[in-house]
């Protein structure tokens, strides 16, 4: 009798075999043969592959801002809810209840904004006008590197947890001045942690 194990395994084999053939034999035209094969000249695919790069350049910079957005969105959001409120209500006090926790949370938030943030500057190159809106910002986002580390073991204050306040208000005014309004979004607990 026949084991349905190795005969699975031929079939994946042989079906794999028979994708790499078909894939392989798929790519041999070339450009220019194949514009002559359709009839069109080598010009009109020049200026065809002109307007799909202009068309790709509208797509990225419209990529740009909406990553843009939803970076810096995700960086206020954590950065309000999880480090500017327990702040303000004396959540990191000594002696405060459930300190340990908005301490540990703070840290994250804190590690989780400055990366977004990070990456929200990294996605404003992708636009001009975002481009030169954010590029002043850039010192202050390298500022709160070491805040989380502060945040977590406590020894954050009003003008560290204003320093975070300031960078993200002058992201989002950035963000409005170049057409990219940017809203709070709260980032789940696993998104701080992963």
């Amino acid at each position: 009798m026949i084991r349905s194990v190795p005969l699975r395994r031929s079939l994946v084999a042989l079906l794999l075999s028979c994708a790499v053939l078909v894939s392989a034999t798929g790519c041999g035209d070339k450009g220019s043969d194949a514009a002559t094969r359709t009839g069109a000249s080598p010009s009109s695919s020049v200026s065809a592959a002109a307007s799909v790069s202009a068309s790709a350049t509208a797509e990225k910079r419209r990529l740009a801002k909406t990553r843009f957005v939803a970076n810096a969105g995700l960086a206020a959001g954590a950065t309000y809810q999880w480090i500017v409120k327990p702040y303000r209500a004396g959540a990191f006090k000594k002696g405060a209840d459930g300190r340990t926790f908005a301490l540990v949370k703070a840290g994250l938030a804190g590690g989780f904004a400055y990366n977004r943030l990070k990456a929200a500057a990294e996605n404003a190159k992708g636009d001009p006008l975002l481009s030169k809106a954010v590029a002043p910002l850039t010192a202050g986002i390298e500022s709160l590197k070491g805040m989380a580390t502060k945040l977590r073991n406590g020894e954050a204050g009003e003008g560290d947890i204003g320093a975070f306040e300031s960078v993200i208000d002058s992201i989002k005014n950035a963000g409005k001045s170049a057409g990219a309004e940017v809203t709070d979004k709260v980032p789940s607990t696993s998104q701080l942690t992963g």
